[in-house]
This record gives C-alpha cells, sequence and structure tokens, in this order.
C-alpha cells in the first residue's frame, strides 16, 4: 500500500464517518451514562472504598497494635477493627449497617464463617497474618446480594 492509497483510505473513512454521523448521530449523553453505568457495574466487588479511620498512617502490621478500617459501596458500610492478641494471631470486631445473614473471612484458600449479631455486630478470634477479605450475604430490596471487601493485609 503506498501513500496515495493511504490517502484515500483516509477520506473514504472521513466521509463515512460523516454520513454515519449524520444519518445516526450518538444520543446525548450516551457515552456519560454509558461509563457511568460500568463504573457501577459490580460495585460491591470491586470498587469499595477503603478508608483508614484511626490515625492516618496506621498499619495493621507492624508498630501499630490496631486499626480500624471502614468499606463502603454507597449503600452499605462495614467497620473492621483489627487487633493484634497476646499469642500474635489477630481478632476482628465488625459491624455492618445493612441486613446482613452471613459474614465469611477470606485467606486464600481458608474461609470462615460467622452469623451476625445484633446492631451488626460479627467478630474473628484467631486470625493469621496475610492478605484477607470479608464477604457478608446482604439483603437489599429482598434481594440477596453479596458485598465484599478488598483484600487488606492483617
Amino acid at each position: 500500500m503506498d501513500d496515495e492509497d493511504f490517502a484515500a483510505d483516509a477520506a473514504l473513512f472521513v466521509r463515512l464517518r460523516a454520513t454515519w454521523e449524520e444519518r445516526d448521530p450518538v444520543p446525548a449523553g450516551l457515552i456519560d451514562r454509558m461509563i457511568a453505568a460500568v463504573a457501577v457495574e459490580d460495585l460491591t466487588r470491586e470498587y469499595a472504598l477503603l478508608t483508614l479511620v484511626e490515625g492516618e498512617y496506621a498499619a495493621v502490621r507492624g508498630d501499630g497494635d490496631q486499626s480500624t478500617l471502614q468499606f463502603s459501596d454507597g449503600e452499605t458500610s462495614v467497620l473492621l477493627h483489627v487487633t493484634v492478641t497476646e499469642d500474635d494471631d489477630h481478632r476482628i470486631d465488625g459491624w455492618v449497617d445493612a441486613a446482613a445473614t452471613a459474614v465469611r473471612l477470606v485467606q486464600g484458600d481458608r474461609e470462615r464463617s460467622v452469623t451476625v449479631g445484633e446492631h451488626g455486630r460479627f467478630a474473628f478470634d484467631g486470625v493469621k497474618s496475610g492478605m484477607t477479605r470479608v464477604r457478608l450475604a446482604v439483603t437489599r430490596n429482598g434481594e440477596v446480594t453479596e458485598f465484599q471487601t478488598p483484600q487488606f493485609e492483617v
């Protein structure tokens, strides 16, 4: 393909695009609506917001003996308080503000479940150090969905 063929093809594509834009234009706001729809799709699984509540640079591992983490997707919020126990394991105390029926703590292949108590409270004892995720079965509008935190290190 030489430069003349390339220029002719480019001109043809410009005319073709102009024809489509005239005959079947993209609806106003479609691009913004599509970006918003993709951004919120499966929000609870991948884009939960992580916020350190206590101590701007508090670490779950290291010099700090405790950390408080908050995760939210705009509808459900989970507060986790992580402390180091005397045997160098961890305890995770949690609270959820939604109607949750079960909570699972996932660390690699290991998984543990607890039920949610009164006022959305739950706890895990003997949590080993490592990458951790919390998953909750949450009832929203009569439908059970899963809320999961991003991974965090204890």
